[in-house]
């Protein structure tokens, strides 16, 4: 028969520090004859008897004083080893290992981060922006913001908001070219285009059209795979784009940019956070998962109402003559 040796050992000890090892049984959440037959076991595999069992008692042989001397320092090491992490579980203190897109998250990471880390001071951030994927068991990720849906499996995942995409541009480029009315007339007008950095491959724009989610390629006029590069050249009036809620959000309320084609706009994918089993997780991880749902969670912050949209393209109707 197998033996446990950790769960043997520690019987041994503590049916010696307790006096019998009925109590230490009781101790230990076993049956007496479950814990005599563990530490019969153990004499059995060392080859030694380490106990005289008496009706008055224990007695240590010679053989199980120097075994128990040999092996007291270990299991103490390794009680404080639990105490440690037992305490540690329940402690918004230590590392926080966070990983997210490399595309405009920053500005919506980081005053969460500022938050949590002010109510608990001895968080320490591990941070990693990536538009790939790595291998979050291996990287020991505590928390994940993907767009989209995670590849992986082993892990929860939860919407937070919506992203619309939302066709979009500076009122001085609009003034310049025109306000498109439909589509078709997109391919006159200088559209920005975002190459993905890890393949190299440049992504459509995604767009309703009667009902449903079409994805076409754009010939781009302005090209780059740095979302904030992006950004900056439709709000300069280099090119018309498509740019995310997130992104885009505050620059359509303070007048900057001006959504076109409202009706083409889509919501087909979604900001999630992902992490394993709540159950699991160190007391930090689920404070920091909890206090990011409850800013994130379809936050007017980075959703646009309909009502919003159909301002700024009012206002901008306003300010000038439509083409």
């Amino acid at each position: 028969m197998a033996i446990n040796e950790f769960k043997a050992i520690a019987t041994f000890a503590k049916a010696v520090e307790m006096g019998s090892i009925r109590q230490a049984a009781l101790s230990q959440g076993v049956t007496p004859q479950a814990a005599s037959q563990s530490i019969g076991q153990l004499e059995r595999h060392l080859g030694v008897r380490l106990l005289h069992r008496t009706t008055r008692g224990l007695a240590l042989t010679e053989e199980g004083q120097h075994f128990l001397e040999n092996t007291q320092p270990a299991l103490a090491a390794l009680n404080r080893a639990l105490l440690t992490a037992r305490e540690a579980k329940d402690e918004i203190a230590g590392p926080l290992r966070i990983v997210g897109p490399k595309s405009s998250f920053a500005a919506i990471l980081m005053p969460l981060l500022d938050e949590f880390c002010k109510r608990n001071p001895g968080i320490q951030p591990d941070v990693q922006l990536d538009d790939g994927i790595g291998n979050w068991v291996q990287d020991r990720v505590d928390i994940g913001f993907r767009i989209g849906a995670s590849p992986q499996d082993g892990v929860i995942g939860r919407q937070l908001f919506p992203i619309q995409m939302i066709i979009c541009a500076a009122p001085a480029y609009l003034a310049e070219h025109g306000v498109p009315k439909a589509l078709e007339v997109l391919n006159a007008h200088r559209c920005s285009v975002f190459r993905h950095q890890a393949t190299g491959k440049v992504s459509p724009w995604y767009l309703t059209v009667d009902g449903k989610v079409e994805y076409r390629q754009m010939s781009p006029a302005f090209a780059t795979n740095d979302s904030e590069l992006e950004l900056q050249a439709v709000l300069t009036g280099q090119a018309i784009g498509q740019l995310a809620n997130f992104s885009a959000a505050t620059h359509i309320r303070q007048g900057r940019l001006v959504p076109v084609l409202r009706e083409h706009l889509t919501t087909h994918i979604g900001l999630h956070v992902y992490y394993g089993s709540r159950a699991a997780q160190p007391k930090r991880v689920r404070a920091f998962l909890d206090l990011a749902i409850e800013r994130l969670q379809d936050s007017p912050e980075f959703m646009l109402s309909d009502r919003e949209l159909a301002a700024a393209a009012r206002k901008r109707k306003k300010d000038g003559d439509d083409r």
